[in-house]
């Protein structure tokens, strides 16, 4: 997730303080792992050296002062490049999962028990995301799908790897002895 180009986007609309971008923010994109306050205001401070947003307006209430942020024409460039350009495909040849596995296989730890963790954990997180899902504006429904999806990735990896496990520990321990 792309912090700094999310709040750009929310900027774009019109401006906003930073409470209220941590609101939407949330509301949009992460309901369920809200955004720091701090990481809001620190994300704006980076983006206003690099002049993509600008002070608005300083307004004076009780408490503190309350900062209004707007994009800038560099700040809307910077969006526009983002939105244009594709992300890269993940996954990656490297994931947590592989490594635990490879890990217990070399440390001479049982795999299942393992693979069984994992699997709970993976079901529980789906249970969750389907409720949320059922229970939740569109927006929210489709970000919970595509966790969904790839926690089914997940499941169906961990499956495979159950069945191949003894095949993989061969090979891991042979690479281990390998001069």
């Amino acid at each position: 997730m792309s912090v700094p180009h999310a709040l750009l986007g929310l900027l774009e609309q019109q401006p906003r303080h930073g409470y209220d971008l941590k609101q939407l923010f949330d509301r949009y994109f992460s309901p369920d792992h809200p955004l720091a306050f701090a990481q809001v205001y620190s994300t704006l401070g980076r983006l206003e050296q690099r002049g993509r947003v600008r002070l608005d307006a300083i307004e004076r209430a009780e408490g503190p002062d309350r900062r209004r942020y707007a994009i800038t024409a560099e700040g809307t460039r910077e969006l526009e490049r983002w939105l244009a350009e594709p992300l890269s495909p993940e996954p990656h040849l490297q994931a947590s999962l592989f490594t635990k596995v490879v890990l217990a296989i070399l440390s001479g730890r049982a795999v299942q028990p393992l693979v069984d963790a994992e699997r709970h954990a993976h079901l529980e997180r789906m249970r969750q995301l389907t409720a949320l899902r059922r229970s939740s504006p569109l927006p929210v429904a489709l970000l919970a799908d595509y966790a969904l999806f790839h926690l089914e990735a997940d499941l169906r990896w961990l499956d495979l790897t159950a069945a191949r496990v003894e095949e993989l520990r061969r090979q891991v321990l042979a690479i281990s002895e390998a001069p």
